[in-house]
């Protein structure tokens, strides 16, 4: 800044000398001295002769008192000009502090009236070190707060808000103190009595009993009757620090006590303990009885030895097939007492805690005796964590290297269930625990009735369906069919299997591939980025897409010319669904299924890429129902349930952690996407290759065959605006499914004649209600290829090379690169379209029968399902 600056920007005087000399720092007159020296200003000193004059009131200058006018400008100190506000003087420097042991200079303080001056004692200045007048706030307006506002408003909250915090930790602590205080002994504590548990009864939605628990089997042991094996095989599955921290786990606690103790809340082996022993916490299920499991926990783990704990939890916690504790649980899989059991049986009762009505009936090559065998597996390699921390538990690595999965003996319940009803008591009991957060052993022995949706007429008509329809099926063959309302998301019939003591749910736990039902997802995603009904592409057969290894075909490897999404969808021409997948791009067409109601697992079975539009994917025919409900209910999902209504044995009325979800959905696309793709989907019926659905009264249906590669899986998933069901086939072994009496399995044929005997019996005497009319939104548009007047039906000699990060690029017909010479890299095992260089790719001609992989299933153009080249 200039002098002249300096000069008018404070108004303050300079030191006595010419007007254009030198300042010093700070811009105040020095005394006695000239007023180039530069060193620090301050106020005016009386010289040595100390002619003060009349000014003697106030003390000499420099001893606190005041200076009267001097200098060239005649001004008194409290009459100067005051300093320019910061928004008049932005960027000027800020005056420094005095030195240590200087004298601080500053203006005078201004009086109150009539700006005479103040008397000030002789500490006035040490109080005030640096001169700077200070003024009361308000006072002066030409004061500015440099700070920001988040700075001026804390300034002012913080101690409010510090002294709030402290008030309520302070009270917080107190309030747990006080619980825990309170909280008795646990081992005065009394016993959940055997006696007194009753089972739980679940009814129909008419109000009857479709089925009951059953009654409690226990049998208690000692620990010292517990093996080793047993023991180690339970901690490595649910706390391998048990004995380092048999309490509480702090982390896993806050999960519970957010969820409510939910599944997977993180409890401890003592909590589970506390809450399946102690009648104190027998029945509620709220903050307060969370609150007490900790409390009770803590207390336990603090005044009891950790062998009791273990003892008292291995004696009551549920390992399916209505076995409590582990003697019941090692009569009940292996046939023997429990200190019979040797270390690989020790790990299989710890690994099935985790799910034990889904474990209780394991069929040997399932998926479900997968997802055991990779918890078993879990279990195991903790016992060798466990030694390596503590020599004295579990075992080394060579030792558990050794151990095999073992064998367990056939399911015997002991008591007469026939038909459904163990899938629907098992049904129950998952959802119990998934959506109430209520233990498999509440569940069994806390005397609750449960209310269900499902229809116990439709219950058996779902049976039927199949037995009429496929009176030879092999016992091999996965049947699922599940019914829901689309409004509510209430199931209202599905068909487990044939029993339930051996194979696991057929409609609401297994899955296949969903071959070409998962099309109209990529329909909703196209729809919702613009692309209208009547946009138009290439559907020729067979074309090559970026991202996709080998060229796509069509059923039969019909060329269709320029088609628009509404036969694109009738007739399930796949050339023209991949280029609409990606146009929208896979992850949307992920999304939008995930959305409608797929589960997110299912999007790990397969590799993401085009070809998800020929259905990859597996889906369960649960998963299916409630997609397509989604549809049917004008975009908006409603979570799949068949539990209405819970009341404990106290008659109080237990409520859902999803309460809200179910009163208004969640929107998963918009209205007009969903009128549209059910429009298109109807003329999959009326027109198209599912016509064997068409109902006999002539309503209005909508739906979507699928038929995965060689027949392994053939789905029809179909509605009405009422009731949406979902119908598929396959065999968990992965195989093609063969049927006595049918020489081709499809989708649009088996299944189809499957869900057509089912719905019809489900809606008659219902209204009949029809669709809404299409509304077309969207663009006309034509994407990719031009389709060629005349078809290429022989790709090239040798397939192009899979790039390991294939490109995506819409409304781009692809070049065909030339044969390459280079080694085609190995196939993945989850590439469906990659060829060993050995054989490459067939194309099939009139004169060469299509065999078992070949994309062609040797029917018409009716149908949309072809195998490998076909519909997927």
């Amino acid at each position: 800044m200039s002098t002249e600056r300096r000069r008018n920007a404070g108004g303050r005087r300079r030191a006595n000398g010419p007007a254009d000399g030198a300042r010093g720092d700070g811009g105040r007159r020095r005394a006695g001295g000239p007023a180039g020296d530069e060193r620090a200003g301050g106020r005016r000193r009386p010289g040595n002769d100390d002619t003060a004059g009349f000014w003697d009131g106030g003390g000499g200058r420099g001893a606190g008192g005041y200076g009267g006018p001097g200098g060239g400008d005649g001004f008194w100190d409290d009459e100067r000009p005051a300093r320019r506000s910061r928004a008049e003087g932005a960027g000027e420097s800020r005056r420094r502090r005095p030195e240590p042991g200087r004298q601080g200079g500053g203006r005078r303080a201004a009086g109150a009236a009539g700006g005479a001056r103040a008397e000030a004692g002789p500490g006035r200045r040490a109080a005030h070190s640096g001169g700077r007048r200070r003024a009361h706030r308000g006072e002066d307006p030409d004061e500015y707060d440099d700070r920001g506002p988040l700075k001026r408003f804390f300034a002012k909250a913080w101690k409010p808000a510090l002294i709030t915090c402290g008030v309520m930790f302070v009270t917080g602590v107190a309030v747990l103190g006080i619980a825990y205080a309170n909280t008795p002994d646990p081992r005065t504590i009394d016993q959940q009595d055997s006696a007194m548990l009753a089972a739980t009864s679940i009814n129909y939605a008419n109000g009857k009993e479709a089925v009951t628990t059953g009654e409690v089997n226990r049998v208690m042991v000692q620990r010292e009757d517990i093996p080793k094996s047993v023991v180690n095989g339970v901690l490595a599955a649910e706390q391998r620090n048990f004995y380092e921290e048999p309490g509480i786990s702090i982390t896993g606690t806050m999960r519970a006590v957010l969820t409510l103790g939910s599944a997977g809340g993180g409890s401890t082996i003592t909590q589970q303990m506390a809450r399946n022993y102690y009648d104190v916490l027998s029945q509620e299920r709220s903050y307060t009885r969370k609150l007490r499991e900790i409390l009770i926990a803590i207390k336990a783990g603090q005044t009891m030895h950790p062998d009791e704990i273990l003892e008292k939890y291995l004696n009551t916690i549920y390992f399916g097939r209505q076995a409590y504790g582990v003697q019941a649980a090692a009569q009940a899989y292996f046939g023997k007492d429990v200190q019979d059991l040797n270390a690989a049986e020790g790990v299989f009762i710890g690994a099935i805690i985790q799910q034990p009505g889904n474990f209780e009936t394991v069929e040997e090559g399932s998926k479900m005796e997968e997802i055991l065998k990779e918890r078993w597996d879990y279990a195991r390699d903790g016992l060798v964590e466990m030694h390596q921390n503590n020599p004295e538990l579990g075992m080394t690595k060579a030792e558990a290297e050794k151990l095999e999965f073992p064998e367990v003996i056939e399911y015997d319940p002991g008591r007469d269930i026939q038909g459904q009803e163990g899938y629907i008591m098992t049904a129950v009991i998952d959802e119990l625990a998934n959506r109430y957060g209520l233990e498999p052993s509440q569940v069994s022995t806390g005397g609750y009735t449960v209310e269900t949706s499902l229809d116990p007429k439709l219950m058996k008509q779902a049976g039927k369906a199949f037995s009429q329809t496929l009176p030879d099926m092999p016992e091999e063959t996965v049947q699922g069919l599940t019914s829901l309302d689309p409004r509510t998301g209430e199931i209202k019939a599905f068909y487990g299997g044939t029993d339930f003591t051996s194979d696991p749910n057929n409609s609401l736990n297994l899955d296949a591939q969903a071959g070409s039902a998962f099309k109209p997802y990529v329909l909703a995603a196209g729809l919702e980025q613009g692309i209208g009904l009547k946009s138009t592409f290439n559907g020729d057969s067979p074309q090559e897409f970026p991202g996709v290894a080998e060229p796509i075909q069509n059923d039969s490897n019909r060329d269709w010319g320029e088609v628009d999404l509404v036969e694109s969808t009738a007739n399930s021409i796949n050339t023209s669904f991949v280029q609409l997948a990606i146009e929208t791009t896979p992850q949307a067409v992920v999304d939008i299924a995930g959305a409608a109601g797929v589960s997110e697992d299912q999007f790990e079975t397969a590799a993401m890429g085009p070809n998800i539009a020929l259905g990859t994917y597996r889906v369960s025919a649960l998963d299916q129902a409630t997609g397509f409900a989604t549809f049917a209910n004008g975009g908006v999902h409603m979570p799949p349930h068949m539990i209405t209504k819970v009341t404990n044995a106290e008659g109080e009325v237990v409520e859902p952690k999803d309460a809200a979800k179910l009163e208004s959905g969640t929107r998963a696309f918009s209205e007009t996407t969903a009128i549209d793709a059910t429009y298109a989907m109807t003329q999959v019926v009326e027109n198209g290759g599912g016509d064997a659905a068409a109902l006999p009264d002539g309503r209005p249906v909508a739906g979507k065959t699928g038929t995965s590669n060689s027949a392994k899986s053939a789905w029809f998933v179909g509605f009405t605006p009422q009731l949406v069901t979902a119908v598929g086939l396959s065999r968990d072994d992965g195989e093609k499914l063969v049927i006595p009496g049918v020489s081709a399995i499809y989708g649009g044929t088996t299944s189809a004649k499957i869900w057509k005997a089912f719905m019809t019996e489900a809606m008659a005497g219902k209204e009949v209600q029809e669709f809404a009319d299409p509304v077309y939104s969207g663009s006309s548009k034509r994407y990719g290829p031009t389709p060629s007047p005349t078809p290429q039906a022989t790709p090239s000699e040798e397939p192009e090379p899979e790039s390991p990060e294939p490109s995506i690029t819409p409304s781009t017909p692809p070049e065909t690169a030339p044969p390459s010479n280079s080694p085609t890299p190995p196939c993945r095992p989850d590439d469906w379209f990659c060829q060993d260089e050995t054989s490459g790719p067939t194309t099939p001609t009139p004169e060469d029968p299509a065999t078992e992989d070949d994309g062609n299933n040797g029917r018409g153009n009716d149908e949309d399902d072809g195998g490998l080249f076909g519909s997927q």
